[in-house]
């Protein structure tokens, strides 16, 4: 069952007591939890009321609620068409033909948290932009990570998730298949992961590799991707092309002074959304720009410090049909 208070359009859904054998936790009794958030969530009480009624201090029903929430028995989210229907989300759309953008408040205590703003609002968001038997295709980073992680499980009958690019070392969970797997695992489906590397140490063997039989099955699927979930970087020094050396960073000034200012899947792009070809690019295997544009549904989430060029930069170049970002960088974008 689920409620709405309309004062903070936040939705709270609370599900029964799980087996427990599903949950991990072993044979407890774990009615106290339950009890104080049914009677927050669902009820209305406010903690001193709950901790009057069990009979408790307003500090165990604080750790209750907690401990219901961590073991995923409560979930709350954004209601997102809130932050779709304000005034800058027309204006995004308007200003550059997107379908659809979803505009998160900015955090004005710590900018730190707006990249966790706009992931959470954009995990809510994204089974809305999914149907029965897509092909999803989604790429990698902290980001794109970050939205995974806070994704709740939302079943997608038929749904397909395609890596779409191969494999590098990155930070712990930023990975390519990180990313698909555990978005796979939250949506209930079917997980292709593109078990090569990203990048070869020369071009004739990147190129024996994809006429394997198993990787030239996964690159088909790859390009059949109806709808696709990307963060485009930035060509800054301590970029994440950089930092898990796609791109050496001596060199990435080389490719600014040509005019790269976004990393799409690790290829680069120009303000207009033209491709910057990298020494590397011939080496690599994944989604090719070509095969990013003109999808059905292109979701990027940009957010975090200096987005806003490289946002610009993928809308420039038709890579985006919808997107999730924070209102400081929507008003970055609609200012030039």
């Amino acid at each position: 069952m689920a409620t709405q208070k309309k004062s903070s359009n936040i939705v709270s859904q609370m599900q029964v007591k799980p087996k427990p054998e599903q949950s991990g936790i072993g044979l407890r009794d774990d009615s106290p939890f339950i009890e104080a958030a049914w009677l927050y969530y669902h009820n209305g009480l406010n903690q001193n009321e709950i901790a009057k009624r069990m009979q408790i201090s307003r500090a165990s029903v604080v750790n209750y609620l907690g401990e219901a929430r961590k073991r995923g028995w409560v979930r709350v989210y954004l209601d997102e068409d809130v932050f779709l229907g304000q005034q800058l989300s027309e204006e995004l759309c308007s200003a550059f033909g997107l379908k659809e953008a979803l505009v998160v408040p900015d955090d004005t205590s710590a900018s730190a948290s707006d990249v966790a703003r706009v992931t959470r609002a954009a995990a809510d968001w994204l089974p809305r932009l999914l149907e029965p038997g897509d092909l999803l295709g989604v790429s990698w980073g902290e980001t794109i990570y970050s939205l995974a992680q806070q994704s709740t499980r939302c079943p997608v009958d038929k749904l397909t998730v395609v890596q779409l690019l191969g494999s590098r070392p990155a930070a712990p969970g930023f990975a390519a298949e990180a990313c698909t797997t555990l978005l796979a695992q939250k949506l209930d489906g079917h997980c292709i992961n593109l078990h090569v590397p990203l990048l070869l140490s020369s071009k004739s063997i990147r190129d024996m590799l994809c006429e394997e039989p198993v990787v030239a099955e996964q690159l088909g699927a790859l390009a059949a991707c109806n709808k696709v979930l990307f963060a485009c970087g930035t060509c800054v020094a301590d970029a994440h092309v950089v930092q898990t050396g796609l791109i050496d960073g001596r060199n990435i000034k080389h490719y600014t002074d040509r005019g790269a200012v976004g990393v799409i899947c690790g290829r680069l792009i120009d303000a207009d959304g033209n491709p910057v070809i990298a020494d590397t690019e011939e080496r690599m295997i994944g989604v090719t720009l070509d095969q990013m544009r003109n999808k059905e549904t292109a979701l990027l989430v940009a957010a975090g410090s200096g987005r806003a060029v490289s946002a610009r930069a993928a809308i420039n170049g038709g890579f985006v049909t919808h997107l999730a970002t924070s209102s400081s960088i929507a008003r970055e974008l609609l200012s030039t």
